[in-house]
């Protein structure tokens, strides 16, 4: 059973200095700069409301704020394209957005949502299921189809996660991953393809929540790599 974490804060006696926390988790209230409503005092890590529970997140909040405090530096630290996985026997891995997140921040009717069901290559010989794994992109129509949700259901996914971090940090767009050549066979490849690999290839886009399903033969996509 998962049941999260409380911010161990009440004997820090920070109700003393004034400085606010959320009555319901007992976290800080910190800026973009982790500052808190107190000027003096700054915070970082799970400690913070709102933020992700993660240690390299602490990691490199601190680096930064260490550097605006005593080097002249002014970078902030990015929370929204945070690059997570869970280590389950099969892996998830996501960066941005949840589609129900995205939906609420850019209206429905300005994403565009492609996604797939596949199937690794070291999976033909053992004969497991065709469509136990599962890719998604989250794109912003009106941004050029700039990519705000990242998510993906398959082995080795926080290695795949973790470099397409970087693609979505410098704005990456659905038409970037489309013109980019995948390296075949690689799990990474199924969001470098259409988000498709051989099996079945499902998008689902806004307008109309329109299906397109479609079988590819191995010749067939053999011939196309």
């Amino acid at each position: 059973m998962a049941i999260g974490r409380e911010a161990r804060t009440d004997d820090l006696d920070l109700e003393k200095v004034g400085v606010k926390t959320n009555p319901k988790n007992k976290k800080l209230i910190a800026s973009a700069s982790e500052q808190t409503n107190v000027p003096h005092v700054y915070a970082v890590g799970d400690v913070l409301d709102g933020k992700p529970e993660l240690t390299p997140v602490a990691i490199h909040a601190g680096r930064l704020l260490a550097r605006r405090l005593f080097g002249a530096k002014s970078e902030l630290t990015d929370y929204d394209n945070v690059a997570t996985t869970v280590f389950t026997p099969l892996e998830y891995g996501c960066i941005g957005l949840a589609e129900e997140d995205a939906i609420a921040k850019y209206g429905k009717d300005d994403l565009e949502v492609y996604h797939s069901h596949f199937a690794p290559l070291e999976w033909t010989i053992p004969h497991r299921e065709d469509n136990a794994c599962y890719a998604k992109l989250i794109c912003v129509k009106s941004l050029n189809e700039k990519i705000v949700g990242f998510h993906i259901l398959g082995d080795n996914a926080g290695e795949v996660t973790q470099g397409f971090s970087v693609a979505m940090r410098c704005g990456a767009t659905k038409a970037d991953f489309d013109s980019t050549i995948g390296i075949h066979p690689t799990i990474a490849e199924v969001s470098n393809t259409n988000i498709h690999i051989p099996g079945y290839h499902k998008v689902v886009g806004a307008r109309g929540n329109q299906d397109c399903l479609l079988r590819l033969s191995p010749a067939f996509v053999l011939s196309k790599l």
